[in-house]
């Protein structure tokens, strides 16, 4: 059984690394096999809270305290987080004057917490993976209050915005899975332990489906403003990233704290905006789409600058970070 699940750990780690690559096969599949994806749409909250669930299994206790031990970091994250992307979002809505559906999309994915692949990226780029997860589970646990209230401040122009009806999607979706997983990991710890190669799986599994199913049901969507929104989309997450590491720099956080603090900024938990969008916003099924090209797209950017930031390494930085991940071999790996 033991060797069952270092086998199908390898399975889940090789398709963590290279999820973007995943995402975008599935997402060509989806768009000429329609019928075959198109049903995940009606599971897309469900599918989010099980990944929601999986990152809440892998949070120990111990992991809160990175949000104590280095509040200067997890603050600076949090605060960008929250502010650089929901801003760039409304100004890049506002200049190019888009559609309301679209504006509504792009909007939601700027308001949502951190990226589900942040943490993977991080531990590529050589970054603080501690402190990625840290940043994670801050923005992640404060998102029921944050994402509907920034959603009801920037995308009240275009469309009227329930922020109570928010509250619940998002604490449904997110918080209550979360909470749970982590409190099932502490019950039962050496149990969930055993399973702990194979939870990537899950969240994988999941987020593939999500984005599947929106490419499969926008599919004649994509052919007509697919170029726009892919535009809109990587803009987006360059500049966050970008200005999440100017952010870093000009309060001088050495190299691989800016790295972890520049990839959380640029890469958002497009799920969540994607759940958000169907769950509260049905009359504009279009809203969806950014959120499914953002998760294909910021896979790719973020292993493009996560070389990058790797080369920037010293030697002595590179042995630094690879004997600070190594407890199960970069935990939180999953996302």
């Amino acid at each position: 059984m033991k060797n069952i699940m270092h086998k199908i750990g390898k399975i889940s780690s090789f398709l963590t690394k290279y999820i973007g690559v995943i995402i975008i096969a599935f997402s060509v599949l989806a768009f000429f096999w329609r019928d075959g994806f198109a049903w995940t749409t009606k599971y897309t909250s469900v599918f989010l809270g099980v990944a929601m669930f999986g990152m809440g299994l892998t949070i120990r206790m111990e992991d809160f305290k990175v949000v104590f031990s280095r509040p200067k970091e997890v603050v600076i994250g949090f605060v960008s987080q929250y502010t650089i992307m929901p801003l760039i979002a409304w100004t890049l809505c506002m200049i190019l004057k888009l559609p309301t559906e679209l504006a509504l999309g792009v909007i939601l994915v700027g308001c949502c917490p951190g990226g589900t692949a942040s943490n993977v990226i991080t531990y590529i780029a050589g970054g603080d993976v501690a402190l990625s997860v840290g940043m994670t589970i801050a923005s992640t646990l404060i998102a029921p209050l944050m994402t509907p209230l920034l959603v009801y401040i920037l995308a009240g122009t275009w469309v009227e915005v329930s922020f109570w009806a928010m509250v619940i999607s998002v604490v449904k979706v997110i918080l209550i899975p979360v909470l749970l997983g982590i409190l099932i990991r502490t019950l039962f710890g050496k149990q969930i332990e055993k399973i702990s190669e194979v939870l990537p799986l899950i969240s994988v599994v999941s987020i593939v489906m999500i984005i599947s199913g929106i490419v499969a049901i926008n599919a004649e969507k994509i052919v007509s403003c697919g170029v726009l929104v892919l535009i809109v989309v990587a803009i987006h997450n360059l500049c966050g990233m970008g200005l999440g590491l100017l952010a870093a720099k000009i309060f001088h956080i050495e190299y691989s704290k800016a790295t972890a603090i520049a990839i959380e900024v640029g890469m958002q938990n497009s799920g969540l905006a994607v759940s958000l969008a169907t769950a509260n916003f049905a009359t504009s099924p279009l809203a969806t789409l950014p959120g499914a090209i953002f998760s294909v797209w910021h896979n790719i950017s973020g292993s493009v600058f996560a070389g990058i930031r790797r080369k920037g390494l010293t030697p002595g930085h590179q042995a630094g970070q690879i004997q600070d991940v190594h407890r199960d071999d970069v935990h939180g790996c999953w996302k």
